[in-house]
């Protein structure tokens, strides 16, 4: 098994809480990684099994007798009155690390942990695999921040230079670890089965959507705006259902961890909420089948090539974020004048720009909007451009040429 960056997140947030929800979509790996740490000194039970679902369902405090902690409880959104009958033990017990539980349904799943767990639980985000723990290289990277210390981290353990055609296989293949770890696996296959047995199952189960059909089209029109600014209207209108629906069923995806919104950055923070997001697929290889690319190389030579890399560099940053137990401080910037920069990360101190381009000879026009950025009354951070240089390079003195494979 790949080694995963959360690992050590997981072990010290359990030796603060009593509780640990580790969320995310299927299939990446979420049970393998919590029962790698536990080193088999807990019991597991999953929810996904009728039986043990029932009994978490109707008798909670009879279920935690037969299965005591420590304990692994897998799927747990299928039975919310078990959040407060954990509740009720750890208050009684006062132990960390008693519950470790994984969820894929936060649409139902976040309000119990909130109700009835507030205080009493660390929250984890976790995707697939991140193109660093692929190269092996997770554990020695922090999270992505265009500073002259990070590149120079990345440099010293950045393997060999990331090649277009092969950045474009990675991509067009996607991170669900069972298609890194089973090289005889069909990826067709594969995601067509995810999408009938989980996507659409679990779709089913929170908006009891009954045409199947018509929720495909919606799948596959959300998958081609990946990279772009998110208009509810028209996404309704090329599915042909209304604005309250498309707006309900994207926030399942969202939910669910397979979408994400990435909101704008204003000086009023209210204002973040108000304006129009940007969407991404969080896996890039669900979003390369689900828009019907048959190849890596019609993927890098069509029209989505410069969206999809976006979504992969973005989804990669992402992860270096999520996969260290850590928020992730992201918004992009656009002003009535047009002026964009694809991602800004904001810390305490400063805003960073950062800019995705296909390019391996990125000139000054790349990063010429960054200076937009100085209106918001914050100082602005070192810029980066992530893109196909052979080698980090000064764009200017503040804005670096980033090479692909660092991230």
């Amino acid at each position: 098994m790949l080694k995963r960056t959360l690992a050590k997140t997981i072990q010290e947030a359990s030796q603060h809480f009593p509780v640990l929800l580790l969320s995310g979509p299927r299939q990446i790996g979420k049970t393998t990684l919590l029962e790698m740490c536990a080193e088999d000194k807990r019991h597991y039970v999953t929810l996904d099994d009728f039986q043990a679902r029932s009994l978490a369902q109707t008798d909670p405090a009879l279920f935690l007798q037969a299965h005591p902690a420590p304990v692994i409880i897998d799927e747990v959104q299928y039975a919310p009155a078990l959040l407060s009958a954990i509740k009720m033990l750890v208050d009684k017990e006062k132990v960390p690390g008693m519950f470790w539980l994984t969820g894929s349904q936060k649409f139902h799943l976040m309000r119990g942990v909130t109700e009835s767990l507030a205080g009493r639980v660390a929250i984890i985000d976790m995707l697939g695999l991140s193109q660093a723990e692929i190269d092996g290289r997770s554990e020695k990277l922090p999270p992505f921040l265009p500073t002259s210390d990070w590149i120079q981290q990345a440099k010293r353990y950045s393997g060999n230079t990331k090649l277009l055609h092969d950045v474009y296989k990675q991509i067009w293949l996607g991170a669900y670890p069972k298609l890194h770890q089973d090289p005889l696996m069909s990826r067709e296959m594969f995601y067509h089965s995810y999408v009938q047995t989980y996507i659409q199952r679990d779709v089913k189960d929170i908006l009891n959507i009954t045409d199947q059909v018509t929720f495909m089209r919606f799948l596959r029109a959300t998958a081609v705006r990946t990279g772009q600014l998110l208009n509810y209207s028209d996404l309704a209108r090329d599915v042909d259902i209304d604005h309250k629906t498309a707006k309900a069923w994207l926030s399942v995806l969202e939910t669910a961890g397979l979408v994400y919104l990435l909101q704008p950055y204003h000086r009023n923070v209210n204002k973040r909420l108000l304006k129009t997001p940007k969407i991404y697929f969080l896996d890039t290889g669900l979003c390369a089948y689900l828009t019907q690319w048959p190849t890596a190389e019609s993927l890098e030579m069509g029209p989505m090539n410069g969206a999809i890399l976006e979504t992969y560099l973005f989804s990669e940053i992402l992860k270096s974020y999520w996969h260290h137990g850590l928020e992730a401080p992201f918004y992009y910037y656009r002003d009535i004048d047009q002026q964009e920069v694809d991602l800004v990360i904001e810390t305490g101190e400063a805003l960073y720009p950062v800019e995705f381009k296909k390019t391996a000879s990125p000139g000054k026009s790349a990063c010429k909007n960054f200076h937009a950025l100085k209106k918001l009354g914050k100082p602005i951070g070192e810029g980066a451009v992530v893109c196909f240089v052979e080698r980090d390079t000064l764009i200017t003195q503040d804005v670096h040429a980033i090479p692909v494979g660092f991230i």
